[in-house]
């Protein structure tokens, strides 16, 4: 049975798309079918990292859920641009960066449970074994229907208070909606943190598992969106975590 996976934080530049992608392919790697769907509509942009030319998609996910087209109109094979040696299949669903299709969905919105019924769909049609939402960050309907249908929720931060904060209420939520299992994952840690201390602090504070600290990462920051990092820097420390991480989403 296919597994949802919704990827968030309360706030943007924790590096969620970045995970996003990178948790995918090591997943596609390893011979799965893997989807991913950008539900960040007002500020898309996780279809760089796999040098998807917007030109080169004629149907996004805005146009699905505007009653333009079918959702597997809107899925794009990446696998040939992110790993071309991947034994599985990696897609995404980008949404539109055209200002127009920003603007609508600013100003009008359009029906989440649209965005329910795609996910359904797009398991059942090409078909998937994983389905990795990446959500908008903090908190809107989208990203509460996402958090609801998922079998997962990563939620990714930072060693930052405004970040603790956020998380704070995202896992609050994320009880409220009983999302069956609900895990933290901390991103750019600097080299003086404990990665000990650090761990046991977060989970203690959230009563959440910690499945994951990823330190600042100098290659990440240089790769600069042009790329997947676990690609890119197979032997890694960063990747050899997510790798880890990826474990643990396929128990």
């Amino acid at each position: 049975m296919a597994k949802i996976v919704a990827v968030h934080s309360f706030r943007g530049g924790t590096g969620k798309s970045n995970t996003t992608a990178n948790l995918a392919c090591l997943l596609a790697q390893k011979g799965h079918r893997v989807g991913i769907i950008d539900t960040d509509i007002q500020s898309p942009g996780i279809h760089v990292l796999f040098s998807l030319d917007p030109n080169d998609c004629p149907c996004a996910l805005n146009d699905y859920l505007w009653g333009r087209c079918e959702i597997s109109q809107t899925a794009y094979e990446v696998t040939p641009t992110a790993d071309p040696a991947s034994s599985g299949k990696l897609f995404l669903i980008p949404s539109s960066i055209r200002t127009g299709d920003i603007a609508r969905v600013i100003h009008y919105g359009y029906d989440v449970n649209l965005l329910k019924e795609g996910c359904q769909r797009l398991i059942r049609e090409l078909p998937l074994d994983y389905l990795f939402i990446d959500t908008h960050p903090g908190l809107n309907e989208e990203t509460l229907l996402s958090i609801a249908i998922a079998d997962m929720l990563l939620i990714i931060l930072r060693p930052d208070h405004q970040d603790y904060q956020g998380t704070a209420v995202t896992v609050e939520v994320g009880r409220h909606l009983e999302v069956p299992r609900m895990s933290l994952l901390l991103n750019k840690v600097p080299a003086c943190f404990s990665r000990e201390a650090l761990t046991d602090q977060v989970a203690h504070t959230y009563g959440c598992e910690v499945v994951g600290v990823l330190p600042h990462a100098e290659e990440m920051m240089t790769l600069a969106s042009s790329g997947i990092f676990v690609v890119r820097y197979p032997d890694h420390h960063v990747s050899r975590e997510l790798r880890t991480v990826t474990a643990m989403i396929e128990a």
